[in-house]
Formats: C-alpha cells, sequence, structure tokens
C-alpha cells in the first residue's frame, strides 16, 4: 500500500507542487483512499480551482487513479450570493469565548485578513469590531 501511495504522489507531485505555489490555496490532505490517491485542497478562487483541475488533467486526462476534493468556499459563497434563485441560507456562528474577527474569517475563508466581510454583513449587531462577545450570532456571507 506503501509503495501504491508513493508511485501516485510521485505520479501527481507536479499538481501537488502546483497546489503549494498557488498565493491563499492549502493542500489539507493527501492520502489513499482505497487504491486511489485522494488530494484535499481549498483554492481561493474558482479559477485557480480551475487550474488545478488542469493540472491534473494534464497528468491524467482519466485521473482514473485519482480522488481530487477541491473546493472554492469564496466562489461557492459569491455564486450563492449572486442572486441564484436557490440561494443557500445564509451561514451564521455563534462567537465562542477567544475568538476574534480574524480568527472567525481565517475559519470561513482561509484568510484572517477577510475579516470586513464579516463586519459589513454584521453593522447592527456590531458597532464595534473589537468589542465581539461569546454567544453573539454572526452573519457568515
Amino acid at each position: 500500500m506503501a509503495d501504491k501511495f508513493d508511485q501516485l504522489k510521485g505520479k501527481y507531485q507536479s499538481v501537488l507542487n502546483f497546489i503549494q505555489q498557488q498565493q491563499n490555496t492549502q493542500l489539507q490532505n493527501v492520502n489513499m483512499e482505497g487504491d486511489k490517491l485522494f488530494i484535499r485542497a481549498a483554492a481561493p478562487t474558482q479559477d485557480i480551482k480551475n487550474k488545478i483541475w488542469d493540472q491534473i488533467k494534464l497528468v491524467d486526462p482519466s485521473y482514473s487513479d485519482l480522488t481530487a476534493d477541491i473546493t472554492a468556499p469564496e466562489a461557492a459563497a459569491a455564486a450563492a450570493a449572486g442572486g441564484a434563485s436557490t440561494a443557500a441560507a445564509p451561514r451564521t456562528y455563534t462567537v465562542q469565548p477567544g475568538d476574534n474577527l480574524s480568527k472567525i474569517s481565517k475559519h470561513f475563508y482561509g484568510d484572517p485578513n477577510q475579516y470586513m466581510k464579516i463586519v459589513n454583513a454584521n453593522k447592527e449587531a456590531l458597532p464595534d469590531p473589537d468589542k465581539i462577545k461569546p454567544g453573539m450570532e454572526l452573519n457568515i456571507p
């Protein structure tokens, strides 16, 4: 099994390198799932997600020995917010002790610097972004 893992990891090394070179793209895990290599990553945009898939197809157009879970959370959120007729219910988050907006932003967007999205979506409940309290319900756009 380890030999198969090393073999497949070597085969798709260019894809793994590409993911690691993309800014704000997180390679979350690489392991075996049955007899296939499993790659999970989060891309910051739909465009980068598509480029990762292009890299996979360059290695093996059928990628029959690979399972890839490449997400683009911000792109999906933007698409849902873009007036889709079946808009997903808005996400909420209950502030926990020790939380701050940067920490919450990193959790949802993979980037602590995106906290202003949360501030802007919670203007009434959050007059001072530095004063969030455990138990507050925040809308996550």
